[in-house]
């Protein structure tokens, strides 16, 4: 599969309704868009990194920078056989997961796209659909927290996952608890808390939550091994886990007894199996979260997701509960609790470009030539 050229641009989809977390409030997703195009095809991806490093080091202008000026240079021109060996030839770059794995997913999908197979068959996957649970930010009210947790539970949900940060954490889930007392609620403090507050952790912990995830920093092992042994619940690492290295030492001290998989977060679709594999071999589930992606993303998450081990209820729920309009064609919408697998080669996705030109803050194009284009798109490269 010889990469032809690429196209990097800088997408805003403004987002239904506000969504909080202990980072701030989010009204749109801003994100990198990547398209390569190679013998007549073309592969699709997008960035997980935001504009400001608050979740993990990366950011959009950086990841920009090392696109272009290092990373798709290095890409451009050559045959791949597979994404083996395409990030073999990229395995002296350190760092920049997320961007490098921008890169490997758009391969990954250009790649199953000339074999004519789904991305999940060749990733290895077991299930045509997966299970779906929903993550709600931090709402104005408890009682809003209450009906909403309600309202998605009707509507076949399989897990209430809730953002929390110190201040709102306890009374909001003991009566969403209170108010679901069979099915699994878990929360994410996105390493909003310290061992210097067990006592809310404990609280939480008395709860009987499935699981709790990222309580502690976003880069402390040490710290979550010594909470685990304090807390019935299990942990749940997200931002710590970037490799199947870290999975493995998670894993052996005991800082957690399951693994939120972001393929864009760990370096791509290689990475995240790997991950899988290791998580499997210490019998620990792992389950498929999302960072408020687009259709484009959220497809890669769906056909990772039908790997075994993933286990729990992921995040990748209805495109419709974030945005009035994405950037795909084909509707990502679940069904009782289950969301399909895309059918057809790649992701199963196709891009809708007019709609795609209206978003599109930046564009560039890279190739025999490069060049810039500030503002709306100026429709597809030729």
């Amino acid at each position: 599969m010889k990469l032809e050229r690429a196209e990097l641009r800088v997408i805003s989809l403004p987002l239904l309704r506000p969504f909080k977390t202990s980072f701030g409030v989010m009204t749109d997703k801003t994100f990198i868009l990547l398209r390569l195009f190679g013998e007549g095809l073309e592969g699709v991806s997008e960035g997980v990194m935001d504009a400001e490093p608050r979740y993990r080091e990366e950011t959009i202008s950086g990841a920009l920078a090392f696109l272009q000026e290092t990373v798709l240079p290095a890409v451009l021109g050559h045959d791949w056989e597979n994404p083996e060996q395409l990030m073999a030839h990229l395995s002296g770059l350190r760092g920049n997961r997320m961007a490098l794995a921008t890169v490997e997913m758009a391969f990954w999908d250009l790649w199953t796209r000339s074999l004519g197979l789904p991305l999940r068959a060749v990733l290895g996957g077991v299930r045509r659909e997966v299970a779906v649970g929903v993550s709600l930010g931090i709402q104005p009210t408890v009682q809003a927290t209450v009906d909403s947790a309600v309202r998605h539970a009707e509507l076949g949900y399989k897990r209430i996952k809730l953002k929390i940060e110190p201040g709102w954490d306890v009374a909001v889930v003991r009566a969403v608890k209170e108010a679901l007392p069979d099915l699994p609620v878990t929360v994410d403090a996105n390493a909003s808390y310290s061992l210097g507050q067990l006592g809310i952790l404990r609280q939480l912990d008395a709860l009987g939550l499935d699981y709790f995830e990222q309580p502690l920093a976003w880069d402390d092992l040490h710290d979550h091994a010594k909470l685990q042994a304090l807390m019935d619940t299990p942990l749940c690492l997200d931002e710590c886990i970037t490799s199947a290295q870290d999975a493995r030492k998670a894993l052996e001290t005991a800082a957690c007894r399951l693994i939120n998989i972001k393929v864009g977060r760990v370096g791509g679709h290689l990475e995240a199996r790997r991950i899988h594999d290791v998580a499997a071999s210490f019998g620990a589930p792992v389950w498929c979260g999302g960072m408020l992606e687009s259709g484009v993303g959220r497809a890669h998450n769906i056909h990772l997701a039908t790997l075994a081990n993933f286990t729990k209820p992921g995040d990748t729920s209805s495109s419709s509960r974030y945005w009035a309009r994405d950037i795909i064609v084909e509707p990502l919408e679940t069904e009782g609790g289950m969301m399909r697998v895309p059918p057809g080669a790649g992701t199963g996705v196709s891009l809708d470009l007019p709609f795609l030109d209206s978003l599109t803050r930046l564009r560039t194009e890279i190739g025999p030539v490069r060049r810039a284009v500030a503002g709306p798109a100026a429709g597809s490269p030729a």
